[in-house]
């Protein structure tokens, strides 16, 4: 029996019908610089103002955004759960509004090369992440490394941000191609919605989509839709300098309005009847499984 075969009848034995699921958000971007832990973290507080219990897991290796936006510093990270014998609990840190975040550090590389026992520890650990939270924002790198790629492969729901910048509508559409072509990618099993990103005005937004998508249709044949836009804001710079999301030190501005905006379509029943739950044990196989 191989490991992806091993994996699938973990999953099975721990995804009883009881079992709730989390539903997995991952927020990515073609280039850096472009607001996406801004928007990973103020989704998280608005879904958390609608009542949702939300984890961030800090995927963007190296960088600590997640951690230096909440100032807050994490004791321990996926690094410890997999290698150190921490279970789910110990490594999550819980920030502003009780939003936890789990630190990735550099737990994920050679996940793919454990042993049968160590991977059901695993698996089961992350299988509580699902009673734990409804909702679970995975912070992607920035980019089309493997390490991005198979995260978006994984994932069910995939959040691209970008900016009218003319290289970060060019490396958007990179990414996209990158996703394509990367093995077992699923267009049909993955959504693709697009945030335009310090624009301003909501044409410029709505404009800025167009773009991306005419390309993206023409070459790669992949549906995108529109999520929203989130406008330039003096307020939400300043909330960054003072590591504090702007959805809570100033809920009031235009930022903070389009991110409330974009995390109401994210819940409206009716613009995601088709999504389907997949849940955090499910996610993590299909990054571990060899090809």
């Amino acid at each position: 029996m191989d490991q992806a075969e091993q994996l699938r009848n973990i999953i099975k034995a721990n995804s009883q019908p009881q079992r709730p699921l989390a539903r997995v958000i991952t927020v990515t971007s073609g280039k850096g610089g472009v607001g996406k832990s801004n928007v990973a973290i103020n989704l998280a507080v608005q879904f958390k103002k609608m009542g949702q219990r939300v984890i961030i897991l800090d995927a963007d290796f190296g960088l600590a955004n997640i951690e230096v936006m909440f100032g807050a510093v994490p004791k321990h990270n996926l690094y410890d759960l997999i290698y150190q014998g921490k279970n789910i609990k110990d490594i999550i840190t819980w920030g502003p509004m009780d939003v936890g975040f789990i630190s990735g550090g550099s737990g994920i590389a050679g996940m793919s090369n454990l042993s049968k026992d160590y991977l059901i520890y695993i698996i089961k650990n992350l299988a509580e992440l699902d009673e734990m939270a409804d909702i679970i924002i995975v912070d992607t790198g920035a980019g089309i490394s493997d390490a991005v790629l198979e995260f978006l492969v994984a994932s069910g729901e995939i959040l691209l941000v970008t900016t009218p910048e003319p290289t970060s509508i060019t490396d958007s559409y990179s990414l996209v191609k990158a996703l394509n072509r990367y093995p077992r990618y699923s267009r049909e099993a993955s959504q693709i919605k697009v945030i335009a990103n310090k624009v301003e005005s909501g044409q410029e937004g709505r404009d800025l989509f167009e773009k991306l998508d005419t390309v993206v249709t023409r070459y790669l044949k992949i549906p995108l839709s529109y999520l929203g836009m989130i406008p330039q804001d003096e307020k939400l710079a300043k909330a960054v300098m003072q590591q504090m999301p702007v959805s809570i030190q100033n809920p009031e501005s235009k930022s903070a309005q389009a991110y409330e905006m974009l995390a109401a379509r994210l819940m409206n029943r009716e613009l995601n009847k088709t999504l389907t739950k997949r849940g955090m044990a499910a996610f993590f196989s299909h990054i571990i499984s060899k090809r």
